[in-house]
């Protein structure tokens, strides 16, 4: 039965720990609430985009952007997101489970895979699992900036422009609430930008300087701003589950407490009546 002197000590040391969960889980709690802002006020530019697109693909259904063309699928590459720090719950691990499964299931049909990774948590889980990573990017900051991303970004449409992978995917936990956020994997490129946009009127348009510049721009800033989004509401995610995360490691923190505390005092309960049976024993024998 262990002594009083190391239930001490390690009610001490839990105790500690305690306090600096408690801690994390103020910090997350406030930074949540800054992420969540920053991810409101990008999501109206990355969902109304789309639809912009599809206004000007509408109008000019002659000319068709490489990224808007669908062929046939042999080589893929997907651009993950994940965080920098753990602590997170299993947010990272919940992501890259599903990514993994999405590769493996085009494997099956012989289709490989190159990975733009965001996020020093996917770096480390690709160097031990294995992957052809043709890029990657970390220490992002709480207010991500455009051209931190820009580089990996280009790496993998420079591929796809060039013939090297024929679909693009992006892997990326989506915010829902704080106690649940999404993993998800969708495509990408090429995109249809069409897809869940109902036209309700049709425009002629005027391009300056022509429609080709214009659509080409419009989509290249359609990417960059779902990918954006994406690393934005990854950030969100991330300080939620970190919340949730340490609140349930000090409420259990003061479980295990409450439970050492409980056998300490009955160690020293024992001890005390030991000490008291021989007291009564010594005075019984003389």
């Amino acid at each position: 039965m262990p002594n009083t002197k190391a239930l001490r000590t390690q009610i001490g040391s839990i105790s500690n720990t305690q306090k600096i969960t408690s801690a994390m889980e103020k910090v997350a709690a406030s930074r949540m609430r800054g992420a969540q802002n920053m991810m409101a006020r990008g999501r109206p530019y990355s969902d109304h985009i789309r639809q912009v697109i599809g206004h000007v693909a509408n109008a000019s259904p002659e000319y068709r952007h490489a990224f808007m063309v669908e062929r046939e699928v042999k080589r893929v590459g997907y651009i993950i997101v994940t965080t920098d720090r753990g602590m997170c719950g299993g947010l990272n691990n919940n992501l890259l489970r599903s990514t993994v499964r999405h590769i493996a299931e085009l494997a099956e049909q012989g289709i490989e895979a190159d990975l733009c990774l965001i996020g020093n948590k996917a770096a480390q889980f690709f160097r031990s699992f294995g992957g052809n990573v043709v890029a990657a990017s970390g220490h992002t900051s709480e207010t991500p900036v455009m051209t931190d991303l820009i580089g990996s970004i280009k790496v993998m449409l420079d591929a796809f422009e060039e013939g090297i992978v024929d679909r693009i995917y992006l892997a990326n936990n989506v915010f829902v609430s704080t106690m649940t956020q999404d993993p998800t994997v969708r495509q990408l490129v090429p995109l249809d930008p069409m897809e869940d946009v109902e036209l309700s009127y049709h425009w002629d348009y005027i391009y300056e300087p022509d429609a080709r510049q214009l659509v080409e721009g419009l989509v290249t800033r359609f990417i960059e701003a779902q990918v954006y989004q994406a690393v934005v509401e990854n950030v969100a995610c991330e300080h939620a589950a970190r919340m949730i995360a340490m609140k349930n490691a000090t409420d259990n923190a003061g479980d295990m407490i409450e439970e050492l505390s409980l056998v300490m005092n009955k160690v020293r309960q024992a001890g005390i009546t030991q000490e008291l049976a021989e007291i009564v024993s010594g005075a019984a024998a003389v």
